[in-house]
């Protein structure tokens, strides 16, 4: 099979070979990667991937792999109906493809965390970065003990399943617990997660590291939990390329006004900067919706929001009230240059 030639963009300058697509549920791919050359990552970071070459169109994947432990480079992506970056990668690339890469990118790590006990919270997709440290922590730390929680809506919706089952039955230092909304079968705990789940499986909670990654209200929910149960804020950590999207908005609404032109539209409370100006058409240009390009720049002039990456601008940027809309998220009523 020929495959168009492709080419390097600025921000994902690392050429890797896909070797395969494995099905890890019905709606979930992991594509193993060959590279040629050292690919340095920690376990639990992302990097952003050139959808179909393209400079412009860049998505953000955890890299699901583990340094050192795994044979490839992998990611693990979820195909949404109208996503375009995932759609692609997982329904037309194949195998022999060249996809880029690029550097890997965040601090959501277990480098950035060490600790002589871990708790994983995930849930759903968010599970990709915690297989990738947890894998790593079972062979590089094996006086670490490493606690998971993994919630899905059904027990076909566990990543990794066959892998997960692996590592407990080896390892004495991990302890495993599956939760599932619905269907759960018996090697499952029913429900959602709750303070007195919590309290039962993991009673030492205080005394552990806390690292979570899942849809943003499933995050904001364990980490007032874990506080909660006396988890110090320090100990707490979080995935924070991923930004809050319509879906997870309470139904609470903001203004968000244009000051050349004056006019005034609507948006979630907890909505992003960038959805926000999507939403209502507005003019803006957008690539790797990760904090990292810098090409959503945008100028807040009064409100209240908060941002998870200001990693392309300067001090004086930020005193002027410049944010990366795709990592701002809007609080309360806002004006925009």
């Amino acid at each position: 099979m020929l495959f168009r030639s492709t080419m390097p963009t600025p921000l994902c300058p690392n050429q890797m070979q896909v070797h395969s697509i494995h099905q890890e549920t019905p709606d979930v791919w992991t594509i193993s990667l060959i590279c040629h050359d050292f690919y340095r990552y920690h376990p639990g970071q992302y990097a952003l991937v050139s959808i179909r070459d393209s400079e412009e169109t860049l998505r953000a994947y955890t890299l699901s792999s583990s340094p050192g432990q795994s044979k490839f480079i992998t990611i693990s992506v979820r195909c949404l109906p109208d996503g375009e970056g995932s759609r692609w990668l997982t329904q037309e690339v194949h195998p022999g493809q060249q996809l880029w890469l690029s550097d890997a990118q965040g601090e959501f790590t277990c480098a950035n965390a060490p600790a002589d006990r871990y708790l994983m919270l995930a849930a759903g997709c968010g599970v990709t970065p915690i297989m990738s440290m947890t894998r790593w922590l079972l062979a590089n730390r094996p006086e670490a003990h490493v606690q998971v929680i993994f919630n899905v809506r059904t027990p076909r919706d566990v990543i990794f399943a066959n892998e997960w089952r692996d590592l407990d039955a080896r390892y004495s230092q991990l302890k495993l617990t599956l939760m599932a909304e619905s269907e759960a079968t018996t090697e499952f705990l029913t429900g959602r997660i709750t303070r007195e789940t919590l309290e039962q499986i993991c009673p030492d909670i205080a005394s552990r590291t806390v690292m979570t990654c899942g849809p943003a209200p499933y995050m904001k929910a364990v980490k007032q939990l874990a506080l909660n149960l006396g988890v110090p804020a320090q100990n707490f950590y979080q995935e924070q390329f991923q930004v809050v999207a319509d879906n997870d908005a309470d139904g609470a609404t903001l203004k968000l006004t244009t000051n050349t032109p004056l006019h005034t539209y609507h948006a979630p409370v907890g909505a992003t900067l960038l959805f926000a100006m999507e939403q209502n058409k507005l003019p803006i240009q957008a690539a790797c919706r990760a904090g990292v390009c810098g090409c959503c720049k945008t100028r807040i002039l009064s409100g209240d929001y908060t941002t998870s990456s200001t990693m392309t601008l300067t001090p004086d940027e930020i005193a002027q009230g410049y944010v990366l809309a795709c990592s701002c998220q809007l609080n309360s009523d806002v004006v925009i240059a």
